[in-house]
């Protein structure tokens, strides 16, 4: 009994997260007068804070309540503290996988921008009485911190309404008539009279309203930096319109393109409409990158909606008489799981950036309000359940978990990467498949791989940022013990594929292709190496007995990392900046300088010493020749000479990978082919040297016998000449 009633209660509790992070957390962390934090209070759960017995607050878990998914495909956990006034006190980043935060941002730039909402009054901000709230967008970082903004308020607000903060009152449901579009109503109108009663709505903003936006928005470097161009240019001219109401769908789509989207809609889905002209785009480039459509989203009450890139469809003109062309038209499809009602009242924001320095962007919100106009709507008898809030809002649903996987589409976005990659992987494996007749053309062997080193460096690495690392080993590892998921590695195509291929080479070559061809980081050090001796760099070759010692450290390395990570993943991932790759490859040394300094460090010996940081440093080299040697096929040849007495191979591997006795080491061997290219080449290898001069030799001597054969029968014929002169 003991044991199983707290395993049933901890069963009951394991779908929220508040409990694993509210043990770390002491009372002044949430709220500097805090003594005292109490136990786990309702569903979802918070913990409620108190001074001298009295309470001053909650402490919440922003996932506990809504869908905190970031790009990295798992939540973004942020514990808010709340005042009994409804006003935020503290906002903790308490965990998060977001990659561009991992390998790139700073994080301290992210905590800085939780910092702003200490102060934040809930009710003020819901009944609009404090202002507009912005967004302190971190440029690189603007769907991370766009998601972590918009979890953090729609959290913050059903607190607020459970425990009447603020002023705020519980959601009530509404027992009077609800409008509903009336589907029967399907004619058709041209776009001067869809504008002029508002079915499409319209919001248009020149240079000189941008300018003065930001000039008035306390930013003065923002306000320095003016738009250049004619004042009454158009900076956008945008459009947007419930095209899931039939008659203004017909209007805006045509009736072909109506009848497409209809049989793409889920049962009470609905979807809008936006174009747009001007020089500034609402589309943007965000969803190129992460998938999302970062310069606006749609609010309806306490909802709001960022669209993925898989919720759009783009279209080449509205179809209603006599509207303009436009350089943006696209169809926008409201999740099915969110609660969007195309009857009530909606607005867009959209966001506008003004670079304030080279990393750094200023942003304001402009609005588009939309309102379905009543001849499209009817209203049925009533129903006591409709959903709407004394705000005049809806009821909070949880936000977008999407109807299709991120990941897929992300595949689709980067498939131009893709191809490129897979090409460069296909050359790769004829490389390898046809070895043998590339061995025997050393010149082009050396350029074949000096080509493709700087592919791997400069394609791969610097502009695809594919650099793998042990910590995706470390991750997967630790995704299996804590339940594992496909979606969250698919979200970064090049390096699953990358992965997939290291998986396949590992069977047939062992951990070579990768370490050798593929790596960036090991790409950058021989392409150095090379540099240096083109300069006359001395290189240094290490006593066999000291190098192979030396080899351990990169196991160790690896086994220290492993083991940090079945306690702690996060603390793993610090101890992973024992690899170079993120400073050298991801950042490409725009970094603090000490992890510059580091990666400098571990790169200068590898002048000297060829490929120094992958034999004795990389633990990512370490863990996975583990694994290769699983390896099923022994491709590299060698002849029975080699090593006894031969040594000229071991003495030119690059990274002594070939033991004194001849055999090469697979766990070490970074399959560069140059000792095959050796063992071809008859004027290097001894076995091949004999091999030819024998072959010279017996084709001279059967050029001597030829030519003592024609001398003897030149001889016999000038015989017989003489032998008819003298005949009578």
């Amino acid at each position: 009994m003991a044991l199983v009633l707290p395993a049933g209660a901890a069963s009951a509790a394991s779908k929220y997260a508040l409990a694993r992070f509210v043990k770390a957390l002491a009372p002044h962390e949430a709220f500097p007068e805090a003594d005292h934090l109490g136990d786990l209070l309702g569903d979802p759960p918070v913990v409620a804070a108190f001074r001298d017995g009295e309470q001053i607050g909650y402490v919440f878990l922003n996932s506990d309540f809504v869908n905190s998914i970031g790009y990295s495909g798992k939540p973004i956990h942020q514990l808010i503290a709340i005042d009994m006034e409804g006003v935020i006190r503290q906002v903790l980043l308490v965990e998060h996988h977001e990659p561009i935060v991992l390998i790139g941002i700073p994080e301290s730039r992210i905590t800085r921008v939780l910092d702003n909402y200490a102060g934040l009054d809930i009710g003020a901000l819901v009944r609009k009485t404090d202002g507009d709230h912005r967004v302190d967008i971190v440029t690189g970082a603007t769907v991370t911190v766009m998601v972590m903004d918009d979890t953090i308020l729609r959290s913050a607000i059903k607190v607020a309404r459970r425990f009447g903060l603020g002023g705020l009152k519980p959601v009530r449901r509404q027992t009077g008539p609800k409008a509903t579009v009336n589907m029967d109503l399907k004619e058709q109108e041209g776009w001067a009279a869809l504008l002029r009663d508002g079915s499409v709505a319209n919001l248009k903003l020149t240079l000189a309203q941008i300018n003065e936006a930001f000039e008035h928005s306390g930013n003065e470097i923002a306000a320095t930096r003016t738009e250049e161009g004619d004042p009454e240019e158009t900076f956008i001219d945008l459009y947007a319109a419930v095209v899931s109401v039939p008659a203004i769908g017909l209007s805006v789509l045509g009736e072909s393109e109506y009848r497409n989207l209809v049989k793409r809609l889920e049962p009470g889905q609905q979807a809008i409409v936006l174009a747009g002209d001007g020089r500034y785009s609402f589309k943007g480039s965000g969803y190129v990158r992460g998938g999302i459509f970062d310069r606006f989203q749609l609010i309806q009450g306490d909802t709001s909606i960022r669209f993925h890139d898989f919720h759009h469809k783009r279209l080449r003109r509205i179809a209603a008489d006599a509207a303009p062309d436009f350089k943006d038209v696209d169809i926008f499809r409201i999740p099915p799981e969110l609660e969007f009602d195309p009857a009530a009242p909606w607005r867009l924001e959209l966001l506008v950036g003004r670079r304030t320095g080279p990393t750094e962007k200023a942003f304001l919100t402009f609005n588009l309000d939309y309102q379905t106009p009543d001849k499209y709507l009817i209203l049925p008898e009533p129903e006591p359940e409709a959903a709407a809030t004394p705000e005049g809002g809806l009821t909070i649903p949880d936000p977008m978990s999407a109807d299709a996987p991120l990941w897929m589409k992300m595949w689709i976005l980067k498939l131009p990467e893709i191809i490129l990659i897979l090409i460069a992987l296909g050359i790769l494996t004829v490389i390898f498949f046809f070895q043998d007749w590339l061995v025997k053309r050393p010149l082009l062997t050396d350029r074949v791989r000096v080509g493709f080193l700087i592919f791997t460096l400069f394609g791969i690495g610097w502009y695809a940022n594919a650099q793998l690392s042990v910590v995706n080993i470390l991750a997967v590892f630790s995704s299996l013990v804590s339940g594992f998921d496909w979606s969250y590695f698919l979200m970064e195509p090049l390096i699953f594929i990358l992965w997939g291929s290291v998986a396949v080479a590992l069977l047939f070559w062992g951990r070579g292709p990768y370490c050798g061809w593929l790596c960036p980081f090991g790409a950058l050090q021989e392409l150095l190496n090379r540099a240096a001796k083109a300069v006359k760099v001395p290189q240094v070759m290490l006593p066999w007995g000291l190098h192979e010692r030396l080899w351990t450290l990169k196991y160790l390395i690896f086994l220290v990392l492993f083991g940090f990570s079945l306690h702690s993943l996060d603390w793993a991932e610090r101890l992973a900046e024992v690899e170079p790759f993120k400073t050298a490859i991801i950042l490409k040394f725009i970094r603090e300088w000490p992890f510059v300094l580091f990666a400098i460090a571990v790169i200068v010996p590898g002048l000297f010493i060829e490929r120094f940081y992958c034999r004795y440093l990389c633990p990512l080299g370490a863990a996975l020749a583990i694994p290769g040697r699983l390896r099923m096929f022994a491709w590299l040849k060698r002849y029975k000479e080699c090593g006894a007495p031969c040594q000229r191979c071991a003495n030119e591997c690059m990274v002594q990978s070939i033991h004194p006795e001849g055999n090469i080491n697979v766990n070490e061997c970074l399959y560069c082919l140059h000792c095959q290219v050796v063992y071809s080449d008859d004027h290097a290898c001894p076995v091949m040297i004999q091999r030819r001069l024998k072959r010279e030799r017996t084709a001279a001597s059967a050029s001597a016998d030829g030519r003592q054969q024609i001398e003897q029968i030149l001889a016999d014929l000038k015989a017989r000449k003489e032998t008819v002169t003298e005949a009578p």
